[in-house]
């Protein structure tokens, strides 16, 4: 495989091996980092690579690993997923307010839940992966993905219910 030929191969996932090691180092110039190791490690096994099934799944997988790898090194226990794209429809300010206000604690909530549990949220809810990518990524049976996606949103749903319903009887 020739250059222009890999590049071809990995262009149509690059953004989400980025977007996910940006969310899992939240620093952009430690996931520009990350990206630029795992292009090498594909790169060097570029002679296997079509013995893959999905090469973007493989290169998420080498992508979680590494991030993984690189919070545990720095002993930083903490991952942040920030959810900064919804669209503006020039709602009132009160409403905006609101908005904000109800994703920093989903936020935290998410920040709260068990790692398996945020990175299946951040892939099946935020990248939009399927149930048989996930599973091959995170190497768990699809049906063990549901279940976590499931006890997530659910742990999610509770919080902010009891957030929004505080004082009232």
């Amino acid at each position: 495989m020739n250059q222009n030929e890999f590049v071809q191969l990995i262009s149509p996932f690059k953004d989400k091996v980025f977007r996910l090691a940006k969310r899992l180092l939240i620093s952009t110039e430690e996931a520009e980092d990350a990206t630029q190791e795992v292009w090498v490690k594909l790169w060097s096994k570029n002679k296997n690579l079509e013995g893959f099934n999905s090469v973007e799944a493989f290169a998420m997988t080498l992508t979680k690993n590494y991030c993984l790898d690189q919070l545990k090194s720095k002993r930083a226990g903490n991952i942040k997923i920030v959810h900064n794209n919804f669209t503006d429809c020039q709602p009132s300010l009160d409403k905006k307010t609101e908005d904000i206000d109800s994703l920093n604690w989903v936020e935290k909530i998410i920040n709260q839940l068990p790692e398996q549990q945020r990175l299946v949220i951040q892939m099946r809810d935020i990248e939009q992966y399927e149930f048989a990518a996930i599973a091959e990524i995170m190497n768990m049976n699809e049906t063990a993905i549901r279940v976590a996606l499931s006890r997530a949103r659910k742990t999610i749903r509770e919080s902010m219910t009891k957030t929004h319903s505080y004082g009232i009887k």
